[in-house]
């Protein structure tokens, strides 16, 4: 087929047209801009339109699109105009994943976590909202393999159509409320289908809405507190593990650092054990390095260790934090510098009171302007709300080799040079951090 992709720059979408391009189809797309994802495109062969223009349009057979894409977005217009069919990403998820056995990873954080501990794990195609360190993509096609390890995504519903053989949930937590117009009841309900249509299921025993289902629904459960035992946390090569033992299956090392990593690594483990024996399984995890964005090791000295994070939820960056304690103590660092870039107005004001505990333990927290993530401009007293840490407020920030320097009104006005240096968020704080801004 020849496939048009409107905002294949976004992850998701940008996972979506890789594997169409990788199995045999003509794939183009279009974007506002340009970015790091779109040229790493282009290097596959697939052509990219920027901004978007209905010049796009070449008499294509599919025409999909993200979510945040108009109706009167000029490229739709024209594929309708010339009759094309045109699907929103979900609703084009039932074409592009037909006939695959998908093992679909759900859950308002860690998804894309443990979707790439799977794939680490498991043979078979991949499709990740995240790049997996350990192939260096958020892609694995494996063509003669019918299997498909996919992340997910609740915010718009569409992990209905994922064609779920195996559904792995990590939690139910409320998130994305605005689709499911703040209806609590519809938000679970789709938790709810999504897991009674997959054959195989691994769920999170103690997740407060999952745990309404025991007893109910057949699955695989794991009890967390009870399961998953000896959590200790260690350096393998100078780089950062938690081990831990799981039910009565031995103990397993994976990269990373935290009980969530730990929790995320069991969900994988029990969900591949449906086919695979456990000795494989261990000696396969080790092979997991991690995902970019995610306590991603940017660069490192004596005097300090900048990681950028993609935690944008409060209970992320909780869980997070806790992990770069335990990291710092093991690296003899004292202190730990947050920067944080809030992602969308609606999250940040939803969820205000848990961002202001989120980061207790914090010697420094900076705070960039919100990504707003096309939302209108809200108003936030951050200065209010976060006095207790006495925040200091940056336009951006710069980095210049192993030092961050803080921008205000296009003027550095402070230089972080040691100790342990956090970046939280969505945005494009990724690329201020690295040094790609």
């Amino acid at each position: 087929m020849r496939v048009h992709f409107i905002g294949i720059g976004g992850i998701g979408i940008s996972g979506l047209a890789q594997y169409m391009r990788y199995n045999g189809h003509e794939v183009s797309g279009s974007d506002i801009s340009k970015s790091v994802i779109t040229k790493k495109l282009e290097n596959l062969g697939i052509e990219i339109t920027v901004p978007h223009d209905r010049s796009a349009i070449k008499n294509q057979e599919l025409v999909v699109h993200s979510a945040i894409i108009r109706p009167d977005n000029p490229e739709v217009v024209e594929a309708k105009k010339q009759g094309i069919e045109v699907l929103a990403r979900r609703e084009a998820l039932p074409k592009i994943l037909e006939g695959k056995k998908v093992y679909s990873v759900a859950g308002a954080h860690g998804k894309s976590t443990t979707t790439a501990i799977l794939a680490s794990i498991m043979q078979g195609s991949a499709i990740i909202g995240a790049e997996s360190k350990a192939f260096g993509s958020n892609v694995r096609y494996e063509p003669n393999s019918d299997v498909m390890i996919f992340e997910a995504d609740e915010s718009d519903g569409s992990f209905l159509n994922s064609n779920p053989y195996c559904a792995i949930v990590i939690n139910a937590e409320p998130e994305h409320m605005e689709y499911y117009d703040y209806n609590y009841d519809r938000f679970y309900d789709f938790y709810r289908r999504f897991i009674e249509m997959a054959k195989c299921r691994v769920l999170n025993a103690e997740d407060p809405f999952l745990s309404t289902l025991v007893g109910k629904i057949d699955a695989t459960w794991l009890y967390p507190s009870e399961d998953i035992s000896d959590v200790e946390y260690v350096l393998r090569d100078d780089e950062p593990h938690t081990r831990f033992k799981l039910k009565n299956l031995g103990t397993f090392d994976v990269w990373g650092m935290g009980k969530h990593i730990a929790l995320d690594a069991s969900l994988a483990i029990l969900a591949a054990s449906e086919s695979m024996d456990i000795e494989t399984i261990r000696e396969r995890l080790l092979g997991f390095k991690g995902i970019k964005k995610r306590f991603d090791i940017v660069a490192k000295d004596d005097n300090r260790i900048i990681i950028d994070d993609y935690g944008h939820h409060p209970t992320e960056i909780k869980a997070t934090f806790e992990s770069l304690r335990e990291y710092a103590r093991l690296k003899g660092f004292s202190d730990i510098t947050v920067i944080w870039q809030p992602h969308k107005y609606s999250r940040t004001i939803d969820n205000i009171d848990d961002f202001v505990r989120c980061f207790e333990g914090t010697k420094e927290l900076v705070i960039l302007p919100v990504w707003s993530a096309g939302e209108a401009k809200r108003e936030i007293d951050f200065a209010t709300l976060f006095q207790k840490y006495n925040p200091i407020f940056a336009d951006r920030i710069e980095r210049v080799g192993n030092t961050i320097k803080l921008i205000k009104d296009e003027k550095a006005f402070k230089e972080l040079t040691k100790g342990l240096i956090v970046g939280f968020g969505a945005g494009d704080i990724t690329y201020q951090m690295r040094g790609d801004a």
